[in-house]
């Protein structure tokens, strides 16, 4: 089927918003009634590990997966792909792979407030909706959240204070994708308090600029 390639013509086949925790949700429903098994492959935990994560999924909870190294933690998380769509829209032209109905930085409102309906769109196959790192005790806030990027404003000509000059780091590029922070112990408390309140209130906030970015992501802690 040919996909949409403008706003207009995404609107015209009644696409709807949802969030990725409702996709998540909705495709594992689907996979139950199907009587298929998204973690096929992963020996030994379908009678205790599996069920209290469908239940996680099912809740729409952010995941944090407990236990020793080699047991499975990171495999599990990296199947959690299969539940996704296996294409949504994006807005193209734009850093956060934001949705067309639900555009959150300055840069995606202006392309649709100048373009309307002919906006272009791109489509995101799950395979690229999917982060993970490791923690070291060398992460930064800059690194997984972002920091003003001076180069990038003198490049532009930005002032200090416009958003286009902020430096967005792994979680933003994350938004609508599967976030996996493995080894959580290893990082360094002041970040894991910068990850709350992404956790908390669902948006992240950047030192120094007036803007809250409302993410879309499914948190997998190991």
């Amino acid at each position: 089927m040919k996909k949409a390639t403008t706003l207009g013509e995404l609107k015209a086949t009644g696409y709807e918003y949802k969030s990725i925790k409702d996709e998540l949700r909705s495709n594992l429903i689907r996979s139950i009634e199907a009587g298929e098994d998204p973690f096929a492959g992963v020996v030994g935990y379908h009678e205790t590990v599996i069920p209290q994560l469908e239940r996680a999924i099912l809740a729409k909870h952010n995941l944090s997966l407990l236990g020793l190294r080699g047991q499975a933690k990171t495999t599990i998380a990296r199947m959690m792909i299969r539940l996704l769509d296996e294409y949504i829209p994006a807005i193209e032209g734009t850093e956060l792979n934001e949705d067309p109905l639900q555009p959150i930085t300055k840069e995606a409102k202006r392309l649709i407030k100048e373009k309307g309906n002919d906006t272009p769109i791109h489509w995101i196959h799950r395979s690229e909706r999917y982060t993970e790192k490791l923690a070291t005790p060398d992460v930064s806030v800059a690194d997984l959240i972002g920091d003003l990027d001076p180069i990038k404003a003198a490049n532009l000509k930005l002032s200090f204070s416009d958003e286009g000059a902020i430096h967005y780091g792994l979680v933003p590029h994350s938004n609508r994708g599967i976030f996996v922070i493995n080894e959580l112990p290893d990082l360094q408390p002041r970040i894991q308090v910068a990850l709350f309140n992404i956790l908390q209130e669902g948006d992240i906030q950047i030192r120094g600029f007036k803007v809250r970015l409302p993410l879309d992501i499914q948190f997998v802690f190991t």
